[in-house]
């Protein structure tokens, strides 16, 4: 039998943890912890400056993994994220040098500003776990998750992510401005030389584990498996929509929806579980005939939810 405390245990202390040097943003890094449970990648659009960097590293260091942060420029090859074979001398013969993308998590910042081939070498990574060397494959870490950061305002020089890359996010989230106090908090914050120092490992391997593997026990009733399935039809069935959410999106919601279930002490989904999170997993799977900006996406999309009625369940 799965245990709910466990994972109400997991949230709160990486909630508390990297809240020590993120002010009031617990709903985001709660957004990420569940990603992390379910294997998925989250893409972050937002304008610099947020502490986008500072959330990934803490997050890290949060949960004991190998950080690496690549900066994604147009001239990054793809060799430069997967790693190269090189003579070595000593030895004489060839060696493989691992790229970055040899660790847990992944900050790839300004995901936008790389060609697509260089993009497209992300592709096997987030999905299959592994990397392509020279006709050589290798299992990459676990657990591995990929951060990527694009500011949604900057176009110059910049290639859009295609569909079937962004399809590949599990979540697409903003971060957003801290509200007037919080800002106060962050400005006082940062007299500290380094804010990481007082973040340490919070979570071991087992408990990790143990929560990447059990929830997929959470119980779901057909009515809200047909609500889930509703919200993914309307957007396939809108006139305002070019391209709807993919299987892959709703196997994502329902995944999302069993964690975020647990966080709130239940081994059963709700209606308002997937509501609550369908907004920041559906947003970037869907096209619109208007192609909307994506923060007009997440009204659209909540618009969507308002227009489907949802279950009245007896548990």
């Amino acid at each position: 039998m799965i245990d709910i405390d466990t994972y109400g245990d997991f949230k709160s202390k990486i909630v508390e943890n990297v809240s020590k040097v993120i002010v009031g943003k617990e709903d985001i890094i709660e957004l990420i912890t569940i990603a992390f449970i379910c294997g998925g990648h989250i893409l972050i659009e937002d304008v610099p400056g947020l502490g986008k960097t500072l959330m990934v590293k803490a997050f890290a260091k949060t949960i004991g993994g190998n950080f690496k942060r690549i900066q994604f420029t147009p001239d990054l090859l793809p060799s430069d994220l997967t790693g190269i074979n090189f003579y070595n001398q000593k030895i004489g013969e060839f060696e493989f040098r691992p790229g970055p993308l040899f660790a847990n998590i992944i900050l790839a910042d300004e995901i936008n500003r790389a060609t697509p081939r260089t993009q497209s070498s992300l592709l096997e990574a987030m999905e299959e776990r592994q990397i392509t060397a020279d006709g050589v494959t290798r299992k990459l870490p676990e657990p591995f998750m990929v951060l990527a950061t694009q500011n949604p305002v900057e176009t110059y020089g910049t290639f859009p992510l295609p569909e079937a890359e962004l399809d590949r996010f599990f979540m697409r989230i903003k971060i957003g401005y801290p509200k007037r106090e919080e800002e106060v908090e962050v400005i006082n914050r940062n007299k500290k030389m380094d804010l990481l120092e007082g973040i340490e490992t919070v979570v071991d391997k087992e408990e990790i584990d143990y929560v990447r593997e059990h929830y997929s026990e959470v119980r779901i009733s057909k009515e809200v498996m047909a609500y889930l399935l509703d919200i993914v039809e309307a957007t396939r069935n809108s006139e305002s929509v070019l391209l709807g959410v993919s299987p892959r999106g709703s196997i994502a919601l329902f995944k999302a929806s069993q964690v975020y279930a647990l966080f709130n002490g239940r081994d059963y989904i709700i209606p308002d579980d997937i509501k609550k999170l369908a907004p920041y997993i559906l947003n970037h799977r869907i096209i619109t005939v208007s192609s909307l900006k994506s923060k007009d996406i997440y009204a659209f999309v909540e618009g969507l939810l308002e227009g489907i009625k949802a279950p009245v369940e007896e548990i």
